[in-house]
């Protein structure tokens, strides 16, 4: 196979890339997908649209699919040499490798597993188990003095020896060749089957063809058959090139060899059909294709040299194998390598795309019911509104109408109370005397009897009646008001408007309102001119008739008898003695209370107006208190609805985020799948 050609395994390069990058694109997707699930579960406004079960569940893959990256970054095609001690195991190896890379020939025993792997350094080393020094190897004799001098190399160890990928092809193309001791050397056979076959793409028996195929060689492959299922097998019958020397004998040796090998394959191990399975048995000359590689890689003729007859038939062979096995071991890595990982993307894609889904129809519900409550509260607030308005109206009317029946019926009560003074005033008892001292004190305590007297008299006669219509109307306004507040405040509504006994202040102030009251308690004779013609005459008129009396003009005297003159004096000198000797402390106090009365009187219809009003205007303050206090409430129903309702609005907002993000994610989740379909399509079918 020319170096220059295109090899079969890019197919399994080109796979492995594009995997890794599908599987890139899905760990970011499932970790952006992880971010939007935590924030919508983390979010306390939107309970019940993320639950911790789908959390759990993303973040979970999210751990996955980042160690599926790191192995699929692993990743390459391994192929496994097994055969008895100095089969040409090797040998076969560093012919596929166009070089000398591991030891062989007389001398060199492989004694335990060699890992053959490129690397991008242009020197190569080996790494022994369980160490991570690397040691330096420049030549083929260095790694064969480095394995035999390492006394700890046992034959289930293994070594790894990296090449240059620029120095042989085949390893720039995550091909791994294992090269291993001789099944004759160990009774291990379980351990290495576990330690080195199971990752196994491809596994070449290599084969003496001096000889037939040996029991520990079958034993071993049949042990492989019971772990894997149908393992990919070929069988290459080396030193091929002995038969040259008997030719007449070669025809009936290569066909025993096909047909023990064919039984081997198709009856005993059951792995493949017998059509394909001579596309899997081969005879080689190891020996003979790498000297003829070396040459031309130096530039000599590949035919040059002694060698045996046959030997462009046998290299041909040998090329046809490789392009068998590179056919094989790519198609055959892709789909063991790949395909379970595939399934596993797919059914993680399908596990995100439900969860997407499922948070967007609980959002979508979510909405539809915040969009519907919000509806219902802007209804409400529009009510509430709306009833406040009217109710506003309907309460100051019914505050006026309930003030103007206590004005009048204050203003009705009082005046009757004024008309009433005389009696209450004659209710009143206290020590009197003409002192001024004493005199004081007894108009300071009649102005308070007639004050407390007035003030329960009214109050007996208003306060319960006013009290009643009061009550009835702040009831009246409460159940109005009532319905436009939350059950909870209704509940509380007796704590916040309690029912208490309104008491009327009167202030009826008596001691101001007569203190300008200035008694007249002189004796006055009630027969005397002065009497007489201010009682008949008034003030005034008295005054000039009083004049015309001592007018020296006036000839009384001798217009009427001095007898009956006389008779007169003496009459009226008797009643002038009678009433003075009655004028007592008693009469002077009686002639107290009923200027009193009459200065009281008047007074007090001065202010009958001024006290109905200021009694009217105690209820409306009283009331409109009320009023305030359940406005108050109603103010903070509205404010809590207008905070409801912009808290519906921005958790409708976030909703409608979340389904947008939910079918953006899912959308991706599609794309994702398309291209594991078209993956599968490209790479898994047709490796099928």
């Amino acid at each position: 196979m020319a170096e220059s050609s295109v090899s079969p395994l890019k197919h399994f390069v080109l796979a492995k890339k594009t995997i890794t990058a599908i599987f890139d694109q899905l760990l970011d997707y499932v970790t952006e997908g992880a971010a939007f699930v935590e924030a919508t579960y983390r979010n306390p406004e939107l309970e019940h649209v993320a639950t911790e079960d789908e959390l759990a569940k993303i973040q979970a893959y999210k751990n996955k699919l980042a160690v599926i990256g790191e192995v699929l970054s692993r990743r390459h095609m391994k192929v496994a040499f097994f055969g008895r001690t100095s089969s040409g195991k090797s040998s076969v190896i560093n012919a596929m490798l166009w070089d000398k890379v591991l030891p062989s020939g007389i001398g060199h025993t492989t004694n335990c597993f060699l890992s053959v792997e490129g690397t991008d350094g242009d020197k190569a080393y080996l790494m022994t188990e369980g160490s991570d020094e690397k040691k330096s190897v420049k030549t083929v004799n260095q790694l064969a003095h480095a394995l035999h001098m390492d006394k700890d190399l046992k034959a289930g160890c293994l070594v790894h020896v990296f090449w240059p990928k620029s120095k042989c092809a085949l390893l720039r193309d995550d091909l791994v060749l294992v090269d291993s001791p001789g099944t004759d050397v160990t009774t291990e056979l379980d351990s290495w089957i576990d330690k080195f076959c199971l990752d196994a793409d491809v596994f070449v028996l290599v084969a003496n063809s001096e000889s037939t195929l040996m029991n520990t060689e079958k034993h071993f492959f049949h042990k492989v058959n019971e772990r894997l299922s149908k393992p990919n097998i070929f069988i290459l019958n080396n030193r091929w090139d002995a038969s040259a020397s008997e030719p007449e004998y070669m025809e009936d040796v290569r066909r025993q060899h096909m047909e023990r090998c064919l039984n081997f394959l198709v009856d005993e191990l059951k792995v493949i059909d017998p059509v394909e399975a001579r596309n899997r048995i081969f005879f080689v000359s190891a020996k003979e294709v790498l000297s003829a590689r070396r040459q031309k890689a130096q530039g000599m003729p590949e035919g040059g040299g002694a060698l045996a007859e046959g030997f462009q038939t046998r290299f041909q062979e040998f090329q046809h194998f490789e392009q068998i096995f590179e056919e094989c071991i790519s198609q055959s890595a892709v789909k063991t390598k790949f395909e379970q990982h595939t399934i596993r993307a797919k059914q993680i894609i399908d596990t995100v795309k439900n969860i997407m889904d499922t948070i967007n129809v609980a959002a979508a519900e979510k909405r539809v019911h915040s969009m519907e409550e919000r509806e219902d509260q802007k209804d409400r607030l529009d009510f509430v509104r709306n009833q406040l308005n009217i109710l506003t109206e309907d309460t100051k009317e019914k505050i006026k109408r309930v003030t103007e029946e206590v004005e009048n019926k204050v203003s009705s009560a009082m005046t009757d109370e004024i008309c009433r003074l005389s009696v209450l005033v004659d209710e009143f008892y206290s020590d009197f005397h003409p002192s001024p001292q004493v005199l004081k004190l007894y108009k300071t305590e009649l102005n308070k009897h007639i004050e407390d007297g007035l003030g329960k008299n009214l109050a007996d006669r208003c306060s319960s009646e006013v009290n009643q219509s009061m009550h009835q109307s702040q009831q009246e306004i409460i159940e109005n008001l009532k319905p436009l507040l939350p059950s909870s405040a209704q509940n509380q509504l007796h704590l916040l408007i309690p029912c208490r006994k309104f008491d009327l202040s009167y202030d009826l102030n008596c001691h101001s309102l007569c203190a300008d009251f200035q008694e007249d308690i002189m004796f006055h004779f009630s027969l005397g001119w002065t009497s007489l013609v201010n009682r008949f005459l008034g003030p005034k008129q008295a005054q000039k008739v009083l004049l015309g009396l001592v007018d020296p003009n006036l000839q009384i005297w001798k217009t009427v008898g001095w007898k009956l003159i006389s008779f007169s004096l003496s009459m009226y000198g008797l009643l002038y003695l009678y009433e003075r000797l009655t004028w007592t402390t008693r009469a002077k106090e009686r002639a107290f209370k009923q200027q009193f009365v009459n200065y009281a009187t008047e007074k007090l219809q001065m202010i009958v107006s001024l006290t109905s009003a200021n009694c009217s205007h105690q209820v409306q303050q009283e009331m409109a208190t009320t009023f305030a206090r359940l406005c108050q409430q109603v103010d903070i129903t509205q404010k809590n609805l207008e905070e409801e309702i912009a808290r519906l609005s921005k958790e409708i907002d976030q909703l409608e985020n979340i389904q947008s993000n939910s079918k953006q994610l899912r959308n991706k989740a599609i794309h994702l799948e398309n291209e594991l379909d078209r993956f599968t399509k490209h790479f898994l079918q047709k490796s099928k």
